[in-house]
């Protein structure tokens, strides 16, 4: 185990610390805590600037006025672009860890972010070509990959216990950008300000998120790139199943945020300063409850958690959908925003849920102690990049959905049944695998051996 000094000497120079055990308690309180927690910080930090700038075509097309040309249906496909990239960009970006190191691979990711900032900054305004619009909008998705490497990289830091807390934080901390940049594009709309006054507050903070990065942040040796741990979390049928969770959890807070304002604007009316003015509040709170999700998943177990939250999503979503076909803006903005709670609720749980999962499978294969942790923490860093990529495709769908709906209705009341539809399923899902009780067995078979499959329950 690194002594005190050791590690403090490492960190100092921000070299590679070779030897990180999370898990022993006295380690922990004696150097790895603090470490953690600063690597936590600044990782926020970075994540939180990169979904804002995934998210910045949300808002920019709030600034597309008739001049534009651009109909609601080719805004809904600007931002299902913009989610489309940033899914697929989570795949590489989860490995990039392993390869480069978590702190220099921050720096990288970070400094990525100038590519699309910049690009909007030069082609935002009338006249510009729908496919420059689109090149531009697909640019922001390296700002969605920021999440996957943050939160592989931040799950390497934090023991077990810690997990669901510490990933919570590091995830709310980064979907609280996409509410950020709504309010200050709500600020820059309410002062006459063009979309480049709004990318000129945010081409400097991404110069100083990469700076901080760079002195504050450490690599970890002990995340080796293991593609033996790829191809095994690619067999495993829960990176699948939670995959298909995060559809509803993540997919519904990143798809919701991206499409708010056009909701709003589409259906109800609303001018750019009245979608402004609303559109924060929802992807404001879903942020700022993921952390509690966490907590609540490492106190009762992230599946009972995940289950009751979907069956109240679909709830919800029922009364935003009744909301819709009776054209009531205030029940149908509470309603949304309820919405937006329960996805950044659901988004702690069951990011909870995949480190306790792949325990649970190394404690049934008869592995205990730091054999186990090390077999989790591996399969939980491979997964995470595959599951937050497909969860982020839920965004896409949702966008898409809208995009539909639109175009063959004039509303989006058909999107919100369909949504409802697909919380029931996950409802539904999530019982199957995670909670319900093993069938009886014969008399002969021993108590003992259901206990393994109840594990789950715990996750």
């Amino acid at each position: 185990m690194a002594g005190p000094e050791d590690l403090k000497a490492q960190t100092r120079s921000r070299s590679w610390i070779e030897r990180w055990d999370p898990e022993d308690e006295t380690f922990w309180a004696e150097t790895g805590a603090r470490v953690a927690r600063r690597n936590l910080i600044f990782s926020i930090l970075s994540e939180h600037i990169g979904f804002s700038v995934w998210s910045l075509w949300s808002v920019m097309v709030l600034f597309m006025g008739p001049e534009y040309g651009i109909d609601p249906a080719g805004k809904f496909f600007l931002v299902s672009m913009a989610t489309l990239v940033g899914a697929f960009a989570r795949v590489p970006y989860t490995f990039a860890v392993a390869v480069f190191g978590g702190r220099n691979w921050t720096i990288v990711s970070a400094s990525l972010l100038l590519v699309p900032s910049v690009a909007a900054f030069a082609v935002m305004e009338p006249g510009t070509s729908y496919t420059t619009f689109l090149v531009c909008a697909a640019l922001t998705g390296v700002g969605g990959g920021n999440f996957a490497s943050s939160m592989t990289n931040i799950n390497s830091f934090f023991p077990l216990r810690k997990k669901g807390w510490a990933l919570g934080l590091n995830a709310g901390g980064g979907n609280i950008g996409v509410p950020v940049i709504q309010l200050v594009a709500l600020a820059v709309i309410g002062a006459n300000g063009g979309p480049r006054v709004l990318l000129g507050v945010y081409i400097p903070l991404i110069v100083v998120a990469t700076v901080l990065s760079a002195l504050f942040m450490d690599n970890l040796a002990t995340v080796r790139n293991d593609t033996g741990a790829a191809k095994e979390a690619v067999r495993d049928g829960h990176t699948w199943i939670m995959a298909f969770l995060y559809i509803g959890t993540f997919g519904s807070f990143i798809g919701y945020s991206f499409a708010f304002g056009l909701v709003l604007q589409t259906q109800f009316g609303r001018t750019p300063l009245q979608a402004a003015s609303i559109t924060f509040i929802g992807p404001l709170l879903g942020s700022l409850i993921r952390p509690v999700g966490g907590r609540l998943a490492d106190r009762f177990g992230g599946a009972r958690i995940t289950l009751w939250n979907f069956a109240a999503m679909a709830l919800a979503t029922a009364v935003v959908a009744l909301a819709s076909v009776a054209k009531s803006l205030p029940l149908f903005t509470v309603a949304f925003i309820l919405v937006f709670v329960l996805s950044g609720l659901g988004n702690g749980s069951t990011y909870k849920m995949i480190p306790g999962i792949f325990q649970a499978k190394a404690e049934r294969r008869g592995l205990g102690g730091e054999e186990a942790a090390a077999f989790g923490r591996r399969l939980s860093g491979a997964s995470m990049g595959l599951i937050g990529a497909v969860g982020a495709l839920g965004g896409l769908g949702i966008n898409l959905a809208f995009r539909q709906s639109f175009q063959t209705a004039g509303t989006g009341t058909g999107a919100f049944v369909a949504f409802l539809v697909f919380y029931a399923v996950c409802f539904a899902v999530t019982w199957a695998v995670y909670l319900r009780r093993p069938a009886a067995r014969s008399g002969t078979t021993p108590a003992t051996e259901a206990k393994p499959q109840l594990s789950y329950a715990e996750v």
